[in-house]
């Protein structure tokens, strides 16, 4: 895991939030970083490479994929976790709500 990983998993884990995440969690043939199966949410944490021009083209092939599975994906850059935790998990929370 990355650091920006590492950092949201001690916020997800042990149902802190109120539900249970998983994480590295496979599904069809993504492996998601973080998912909550009782809500239907996704997680991802995108590192630099994630906006590169061919790799956002195939992460929104991935997302319209999982969506269609009846998932929602919420996406953060690691920046986004390391320097705005709080929001981060606020906007988590709003979708958890939902």
């Amino acid at each position: 895991m990355t650091d920006a990983e590492k950092m949201l998993w001690e916020e997800l884990r042990l149902e802190q939030l109120g539900v249970k995440f998983q994480r590295q969690y496979i599904i069809k043939d993504y492996i998601v970083d973080f998912v909550c199966l009782e809500n239907n949410l996704i997680i991802e944490v995108d590192g630099a490479y994630h906006f590169e021009p061919k790799q956002q083209i195939l992460d929104e092939y991935r997302q319209s994929d999982l969506k269609g599975l009846g998932f929602k994906v919420l996406r953060f850059s690691n920046e986004e976790i390391m320097c705005n935790m709080n929001d981060v998990i606020d906007k988590i929370k709003h979708e958890l709500m939902i």
